[in-house]
């Protein structure tokens, strides 16, 4: 726990100089992210208080006594009566005590608390790191459309000029700059189109971590490191966090069930009390001590509703850990297959990207000698700027399906 908190704090610095623009010009990477969007959760910020009550709770029941004692002080005259000089004064402490066994219910349902807390916490990092992982891997997607579209944009400008001075010296028709001119017109669209949507992916990377990211031109963000496919083997069986976040929900259902079942009636109350009293005025004044059980009978129709309602919450806290595990289990097969599919077609997508370049290659030099006409070369640059954005596209997918991959396995960004 204290673990917990250290990360926290450190990720709340992070936030506050990120804020403060003291790294607004550091490449924004996925575990800074996910520190940062984190540190701005209600789980995160409210950790500490739910782990105290669950504490206070557990130290309630290393308590002699089920409640606070309580003193009782009572008077009697007959001032108002007579006046005779009849006076009685009682003085007592009642203590409320266990039932057999509540003691040790209350310590194992407050002990299952703890854990529960625990465990609820990490289980909300993951989903704060599944939402992260999403936003950060449309954010490098969307920064790779923006760059290759520049990158079209400045070649159809470039092919352009070329053009209107061949039809300048009267090498190629006024049609041919049409055709240039028009494929300026469409990468300006495509750029614009992905700038858009880059500035889109911005604001949702920002509205998670409080981070205007940045990004250095060409990087390529590192991805996470591959687990493997031993790692996954009985992980989503024992150290998943949304399977242990269940399992301890479940856990603390049966022990409210169990101290449910044992209070069956209001905690019984010893009573001590010593009384001083005289019949008038004049005599002498005689001490009594008084110890006494109060045992309350049982709760009846209300005893019987908290154990139906534990039982229902415990058997539905079952039900959904079974339901969990199952889906734990098919997210991780399917985390598998699209990492297996992404290096593919990253392979697929490296010799697409070469055999374009050179073919971009051959006929550029075509071209310019007059052997290639425009429309050909218009097509074979499109072509390999597909080729490029598809290669560049692969990458991220790749790097997007391994993090997706122990998103499954339920390990954090690292």
């Amino acid at each position: 726990m204290l673990q917990i908190k250290r990360i926290d704090w450190i990720a709340g610095l992070l936030l506050s100089l990120a804020a403060g623009g003291a790294w607004s010009q550091a490449p924004l990477t996925l575990e800074r992210a996910f520190e940062a969007a984190w540190a701005r959760q209600p789980e995160a910020q409210s950790f500490d208080a739910v782990q105290a009550a669950a504490r206070a709770r557990r130290e309630s029941a290393d308590n002699w006594l089920a409640e606070p004692p309580a003193l009782e002080v009572a008077g009697k005259t007959d001032r108002f009566d007579g006046n005779h000089g009849s006076r009685e004064y009682e003085i007592g402490i009642a203590m409320p005590i266990w039932l057999p066994g509540e003691r040790g219910g209350m310590a194992g349902l407050a002990a299952a608390e703890l854990s529960a807390g625990e465990s609820r916490s990490h289980a909300a990092r993951l989903r704060t790191a599944a939402e992260v992982r999403e936003a950060y891997w449309a954010w490098q997607r969307a920064v790779v459309e923006a760059e290759l579209g520049r990158k079209r944009l400045d070649s159809a400008r470039e092919l352009a000029a070329d053009v209107a001075r061949r039809v300048k010296a009267g090498e190629l028709a006024r049609a041919d700059q049409h055709q240039a001119d028009g494929a300026v017109a469409a990468a300006e669209a495509a750029a614009a189109e992905a700038d858009s949507a880059q500035a889109e992916a911005i604001r949702q990377l920002r509205a998670l971590t409080g981070i205007t990211p940045t990004l250095d031109a060409g990087h390529m963000p590192q991805p996470e490191a591959d687990p493997g496919l031993a790692a996954a083997d009985g992980m989503a069986e024992t150290s998943h966090p949304v399977v242990a976040e269940l399992r301890d929900k479940a856990e603390v259902a049966r022990r409210a069930m169990q101290l449910a079942n044992i209070q069956g009636r209001a905690n019984p109350e010893l009573s001590l009390t010593t009384t001083r009293e005289r019949g008038a005025a004049g005599e002498d004044w005689e001490q009594t001590v008084t110890l006494a059980v109060s045992i309350p009978f049982g709760g009846g129709s209300r005893h019987r509703a908290r154990v139906a309602e534990a039982s229902a919450a415990a058997i539905e806290a079952e039900a959904q850990l079974a339901i969990e595990r199952e889906r734990v289990l098919a997210d991780l097969d399917l985390a598998q297959v699209r990492v297996a599919s992404a290096r593919t077609q990253l392979t697929a997508a490296e010799r697409r990207a070469r055999l374009a370049g050179e073919s971009r290659g051959f006929f550029q030099n075509a071209f310019r000698l007059g052997e290639a006409d425009l429309p050909t070369r218009l097509r074979i640059e499109l072509e390999a700027d597909e080729a490029e954005r598809q290669l560049a596209r692969a990458r991220i997918d790749l790097a997007a399906a391994i993090s997706t991959l122990r998103q499954a396995l339920g390990l954090l960004p690292r």
